[in-house]
C-alpha cells in the first residue's frame, strides 16, 4: 500500500471492492463518496450514476446522512470535480474513464462523442482543464482513497466485433499499468 504518514492509497479494477474498501474503512459519520470528471461517459456499466449538474443534486450528496438513498455514502451517485471542488470526503474512490488515459508514455485526452466514439480532443485548453479536473478529484479525501480503473469490455458479438466499442480495454489498460507502476498497490 501507496502511504504517506498512514495516508492509504489503492488501486483496483473493481467498482465492488473500491466500493467494500470505503465502506469497511469509514466509521461513524465519515463520508465516502464516488467521484468522477463531468466528462466522463461510460459508467452505467459500472452502476454508477454522475449527479446532474444542478446545486440541489450535490446538496443533498454532500449533506444527506447514510440512511438517505441520495447520499453520497451509498455509493451509486457520483459528484463530478465542479460539485466538490473545495469540499472534502473522509474517504473517495477516483473512478478513471476513458477520457485521459495513459498511452506511449504520456497523457492522451478524449471527449465522448455522446454515441459510438471516443475523439481525441485537440483543445490545449481543454487538456488543461482534464488534468486540472482530475487533480482536484484525486485532492477531495481527507483519510484515504481508491483509485479504480475500470477494466472496459473485452467481450465479441457474435459477428466478432466488439460488443462496446466505448470501453474497450485498451482505453484503460495503459492508464492502470502506469500509475501501479507508481507504487500504488492494488486492494
Amino acid at each position: 500500500m501507496l502511504t504517506k504518514r498512514g495516508y492509504p492509497v489503492f488501486l483496483t479494477r473493481d467498482i465492488n471492492k473500491a466500493r467494500a474498501w470505503l465502506r469497511k474503512n469509514a466509521r461513524g459519520s465519515q463520508q465516502t463518496g464516488v467521484l468522477v470528471t463531468k466528462v466522463a461517459a461510460r459508467f452505467k456499466p459500472q452502476a454508477v450514476h454522475v449527479l446532474g449538474q444542478g446545486d440541489e443534486n450535490a446538496v443533498h450528496w454532500f449533506l444527506e446522512d447514510k440512511t438517505d438513498i441520495r447520499s453520497s455514502n451509498y455509493l451509486e451517485d457520483a459528484a463530478t470535480e465542479i460539485q466538490v471542488q473545495g469540499l472534502e470526503l473522509d474517504y473517495a474512490c477516483v473512478l478513471w474513464d476513458a477520457d485521459m488515459r495513459y498511452e506511449d508514455n504520456g497523457w492522451g485526452y478524449y471527449k465522448f462523442n455522446g454515441k459510438v466514439k471516443w475523439n481525441p480532443e485537440k483543445n490545449e485548453e481543454s487538456k488543461k482543464y482534464m488534468l486540472n479536473a482530475y487533480r482536484v478529484l484525486l485532492t477531495r479525501a481527507r483519510q484515504g482513497f481508491v483509485i479504480c480503473v475500470p477494466e472496459g469490455n473485452s467481450r465479441l458479438n457474435a459477428e466478432g466485433f466488439p460488443e462496446d466499442q466505448t470501453r474497450l480495454p485498451e482505453f484503460y489498460d495503459g492508464t492502470y499499468n502506469y500509475l501501479k507502476s507508481l507504487g500504488i498497490n492494488e486492494l
